[in-house]
């Protein structure tokens, strides 16, 4: 067992995207065994991923939906590792899992209030986090729990070259949709048409996003799978068909402002098209989440879903990389891998 345990701390709220700087580099005692409440687990952490709203979970409490970290906290994140020491009954030291951690070598988790999901045996804790993980089964969950497009839908999906967004327009085509994705670079859009087999791309960088939906999509978005929010939305609900569906998985326009994001101006014209505008968390659904797991894996060893991981190496690393994220500096689902050979190792 290592001697110390290494953590980055939120030392200060950030203003605008997070910094180097608002975190604090901290080693302390590895926590004790011995000392584990009934429920609680001690993780010993290998991978952690970097989700944009992680950043709203800097901020001062107010949003009773997400979690505030205190600060001189350990950052909260989602992370996988191996379970070290266990005083719930449905772990055992060994056990392989993903759970909400924190950034430190060694977290304690209380398996009653958040979620630790078990590894399957025959995939690596980098694959549990990347492909199978929490941002491909919130697509899953957007699309077929939410959204339920029917085979010949049009789909729009906002923030479609990023993580959540290109499993859930693949998951749109495997339904049977004509998909368009929004992204905010050239290379991202022809990685979407020629590499993901999205029907069309739009770049918002350097178009005008409500008059291009309308020309590839003349009779309207019957779903609009959101991570962006803000004025993409906005176009969306100005080209949506009736009985149209908005799924709000994310609000990415917003996160680095500290103020929540406004809505769609046009309301009325969500009335008088019957459309349903739901948001969700992907714990909605945990009890599904074995299956969901399950399919993605079936879809990506048949080669009907691409993925890509970006991977970052070393604890040292965590707080940069989470900035590089804001930037759009990552190229796929962006992982940091602290423990190498547990990181890449399967269970059998």
């Amino acid at each position: 067992m290592d001697s110390v345990n290494r953590q980055w701390r939120l030392v200060r709220r950030p203003v605008g995207a997070a910094k180097v700087s608002d975190m604090e580099f901290h080693e302390g005692d590895i926590p004790d065994a011995s000392a584990l409440a009934d429920g609680q687990i001690l993780v010993r952490t290998s991978v952690f991923l970097h989700a944009p709203t992680m950043r709203n979970w800097m901020d001062e409490p107010g949003n009773n939906y997400y979690p505030s970290v205190p600060l001189g906290a350990p950052m909260l994140a989602t992370c996988a590792g191996t379970v070290v020491a266990s005083k719930d009954p449905r772990f055992t030291p060994g056990d392989r899992v993903t759970t909400i951690g924190s950034w430190q070598d060694y977290a304690i988790v209380d398996a009653n209030v958040m979620p630790v999901r078990p590894v399957r045996p025959d995939v690596s804790l980098v694959q549990a986090m990347g492909p199978l993980g929490m941002n491909a089964l919130t697509a899953y969950m957007g699309m077929t729990k939410i959204g339920r497009p029917e085979p010949g839908d049009v789909l729009v999906v906002s923030g479609a070259a990023g993580s959540t967004g290109s499993v859930a327009g693949q998951i749109g085509k495997i339904m049977g949709c004509r998909v368009i994705g929004i992204a905010g670079s050239t290379d991202k859009c022809n990685y979407l048409t020629q590499d993901l087999g999205f029907d069309a791309a739009i770049n918002y960088r350097d178009t005008n996003v409500e008059q291009e939906i309308r020309a590839l999509a003349p009779a309207g978005i019957n779903v609009f799978f959101d991570n962006v929010g803000g004025e993409i939305l906005q176009a969306a609900v100005e080209n949506i068909a009736k009985n149209g569906v908005i799924v709000l998985c994310g609000q990415i326009a917003g996160y680095d402002n500290s103020e929540p994001i406004s809505g769609p101006r046009n309301m009325m014209r969500l009335v008088y098209g019957s459309v349903r505008m739901q948001g969700f968390l992907l714990g909605d659904f945990e009890a599904e989440i074995p299956t969901a797991t399950d399919q993605l894996w079936e879809w990506l060893s048949a080669g009907k879903i691409k993925h890509r991981e970006d991977l970052r190496e070393g604890f040292e690393s965590l707080p940069e990389s989470f900035g590089d994220l804001s930037k759009g500096l990552n190229d796929g689902t962006l992982l940091v891998v602290t423990q190498d050979q547990e990181a890449h190792s399967t269970a059998l």
